[in-house]
């Protein structure tokens, strides 16, 4: 059995308006993370992401980079205690 996870992530920079948040639910998804990303009112972006070392290390590379519109300057990374709460990843509004 794999050990799950969990990180939380704050990304700033020209991260909304910019189709981000469904850039990071498709590759959140398609990795088979569980969790949710949102706007936030202060322009950064963040996520809850649940997965195992290499899902995570791998999203975080996609949260760096961004969809092309976006400008990435930083992505703060926070580990956390895996709750095991979430089914599906989504976005949060």
């Amino acid at each position: 059995m794999r050990e799950i996870f969990r990180k939380h992530l704050y990304i700033s920079g020209r991260v909304q308006g910019v189709g981000y948040r469904a850039y990071f639910m498709k590759h959140a998804r398609k990795l088979g993370l569980k969790g949710w990303v949102k706007n936030k009112v202060d322009g950064r972006v963040e996520a809850v992401i649940d997965g195992d070392k290499d899902q995570l290390k791998m999203m975080v590379e996609y949260a760096r980079k961004g969809p092309g519109w976006a400008r990435v300057e930083q992505v703060v990374e926070q580990n956390e205690e895996f709750q095991g709460e979430y089914n599906d990843f989504r976005i949060k509004y």
